[in-house]
Order: C-alpha cells, then structure tokens, then sequence
C-alpha cells in the first residue's frame, strides 16, 4: 500500500535542499520546477533536478516532478528531462481539462507507460472539471496515480480566504474527494503556509483527514513529522479495527449483516473499512 501521508515540495533551484530531502521523512518529494523556482532560475533548476535523480539522490523516496505547463516557455524542457530522468510521476500544474494530461502523455513518448500523472487542481476549472478529467483518465487507460489540490492559486483565482478551518473552500475540498473516490485514486490537501504554526498544521492535517484526504502537502521538513503523525491509525482505530475483523470472520458471522462492538453497530461494509486502517497502519 503506497502511503500519501506526507507529500513534501522541494525546489529545484536549491541544491542543499534537494540533498538533504530525502532526511525529512517524507512519504514522497515533489521536485519543483515551477512556482518554487524564478525564471531566471529554471534552467539551472532542472538541470539539477535531473542531476540528483540520475544520480540515484533520493535514497529510495519517491520522487515526482512538477514541471511548468506546456503553455510556458520552459515545460517541453521539463517535460523532456522528465523522459529522460523517469521519476516516480510527473506532476502536471493547473490541470484544467482532460486534454491537458492528453497534451503531457503525448510528450511524454515511450515513456508515457513508465511515469504516472499527478494532476494539480488549483484553479476554478481545474476544480470544475475534476471529475471529467478523471473519468477521462480512466477511459483511456491514462496513468493518472493521484490528485493534488493547489489551494494558494485557488484562493487567489477566487478571492476566497484561507481562514482557519477553511469554511469558504469546505465545497471544493469536499467535492474533490467525492471524485477521487469515485475514480479510486489517492488525492492529497493542499500547502499549509505558515510552517512556524504546528498547531494550525495539525488542525488542519486533521480537518483534511477526517474530510477523506489521503496526506498533505508541505512546504517545510518541519511539518513532515505532524502530517504523518495526523493521517496515520491511532491506536484506538487499530483495536477497533482488529476488534472489527475478529467479529465478522467468527464462526456463524458469515450470514449477518451487521454486529454489535462496544455497544455500536457495525455493518459488514465496515469490514472493508477496518482491512484498510491494517493496511495503512502496516505501511
């Protein structure tokens, strides 16, 4: 089970940075060619992007490119180092329609069937079209592996603020993780900007938790720890779980529909539920 807990931006242009991403403990690095890195900066960005993963830099962490759109005047070089390099996935920004992924595979050649797309959903379209862009996806038998969320570009393409607890992007958080359910992928919160606040960190790892999200993105090693921390099993769920899984696979529970547990009623699509907190806990 491949874990999205913690999904932490690297810029590109930092060659500290990316040297030492791999110690943060993150579940996976996003080596970032684009809002992370100044014009100026791009080509020696990915220059060295594609320095560290051929050089095997990443001690074994997975590692995905975002690389600028196809609109710019750098995304046909990232896109290109990226058939080159072959990183986990290539993270595609500003997805806005099933076209563009079309647009991002074709460039990817023969290395389309080797590196899976990440699409990022920050902008109004982008958040309009999700679920197009993922049944089209899965139509065509694209590799599309998981679903970003971009909530800086958001609230700025709406002018809609980022307060705590998040109440006026509630609907566009919630409907994006209706799509990827529906689709089975992976999707992952957007950034939590002030890396100095660990309790607003954790408040909203756990609000994006309990509101379906996989994982997190970080702009900090030091939110890495809180964000694992939030989307793993307690200790309580895991017992509840195992307490779950018992009950139903004891003998003469295969013809019931439902079982009492500590005075609560569990029904059998419980079940499912609970082998996936093994699951989780076990990744």
């Amino acid at each position: 089970m491949e874990l999205f807990r913690s999904i932490l931006y690297v810029p590109g242009a930092k060659p500290r940075a990316l040297a030492r991403a791999s110690q943060a403990g993150a579940d996976a690095l996003v080596l970032d060619l684009e809002d992370a890195v100044a014009p100026a900066a791009k080509t020696e960005a990915r220059r060295g992007v594609a320095g560290m993963l051929q050089g095997g830099g990443f001690a074994g962490r997975r590692a995905i490119v975002r690389i600028n759109g196809l609109d710019t005047p750098w995304g046909r070089d990232d896109l290109e180092m990226v058939r080159q390099c072959r990183p986990e996935a290539v993270l595609v920004p500003k997805v806005e329609s099933a076209e563009a992924l079309e647009r991002v595979r074709t460039g990817l050649g023969d290395a389309a069937g080797a590196v899976p797309l990440w699409a990022m959903l920050e902008t109004p379209l982008g958040v309009l079209h999700a679920e197009d862009i993922a049944r089209h996806a899965a139509d065509r038998g694209m590799r599309l592996s998981c679903l970003v969320l971009g909530l800086n570009d958001l609230s700025s393409a709406t002018c809609a603020s980022q307060l705590p607890g998040r109440v006026p992007m509630l609907p566009w958080l919630s409907g994006t993780v209706l799509v990827a359910r529906a689709y089975g992928l992976p999707i992952v919160d957007g950034v939590f900007n002030d890396y100095g606040d660990e309790r607003g960190l954790r408040a909203e790892c756990e609000q994006a938790r309990h509101l379906g999200f996989d994982g997190k993105s970080l702009i900090h090693p030091a939110q890495v720890a809180v964000a694992n921390a939030a989307f793993a099993p307690s200790r309580e769920e895991i017992a509840h779980a195992r307490a779950v899984i018992r009950a139903f696979e004891a003998p003469g529970a295969e013809s019931l529909g439902a079982i009492g547990i500590d005075g609560r009623m569990v029904e059998r699509l419980h079940l499912s539920q609970a082998r996936r907190v093994l699951a989780l806990s076990a990744a």
